[in-house]
């Protein structure tokens, strides 16, 4: 009981703190007989350097992680932090707007590189979905070149990632790295739950 309570109020809380950090502002609309609450942006500038941020960490094609796609230097688990925003900004289905100055290749492959960022992240421990021996990535080479594509996979950059969020965890068993594992795997299933 409490927990539907709780995740009813998750919009609410969510816009009240963006509201607090001064990235959204509250306005009061009339909407036909009521008065609602909105929260347009307020300052578009963080808009623009997440969206610079998703693009550049989905646009990679090299193993190295590009210090743009990474918040703030002195953040702790910067790549996870990353790797998890655009995860949840692929599985709420919001990356076509960001994705609006790619072109149509461009766009194609950074949304088929957040499919395998999900894949890899989305099971315990990180990577273990790795490689062509698995079922998942010969599937997912198999549609690869049932398409025709001549792009490259961007692979490289997706192994990136797990080994730089392995080297964030400092080789411990920390249980909060499981648990976003767990909470992106039920992200993943989202479209088949819905």
């Amino acid at each position: 009981m409490k927990i539907g309570y709780q995740l009813k109020q998750v919009r609410e809380r969510l816009a009240k703190g963006l509201v607090d950090k001064g990235v959204l502002r509250t306005e009061k609309r009339n909407f036909l007989l009521f008065d609602m609450a909105t929260h347009p942006v307020a300052d578009v500038r963080t808009k623009e350097s997440i969206i610079t941020r998703i693009v550049s960490l989905l646009t990679a094609t090299t193993s190295t992680v590009s210090p743009g796609a990474l918040d703030k230097e002195g953040t702790q688990c910067r790549v996870t932090r990353a790797v998890c925003l655009a995860c949840a900004a692929y599985a709420g289905s919001v990356l076509d707007n960001a994705f609006g100055r790619l072109t149509y290749e461009d766009r194609e492959a950074a949304f088929q590189r957040c499919d395998e960022l999900l894949a890899e992240f989305s099971c315990w421990p990180f990577g273990s979905n790795t490689g062509p021996g698995t079922a998942s990535g010969r599937r997912r080479e198999a549609v690869r070149i049932g398409m025709g594509s001549a792009l490259p996979s961007g692979r490289e950059s997706v192994l990136g990632l797990v080994q730089e969020v392995k080297r964030e965890m400092n080789g411990e068993d920390d249980l909060g790295f499981e648990l976003i594992a767990g909470v992106l795997e039920v992200l993943s299933k989202l479209d088949s739950l819905l």
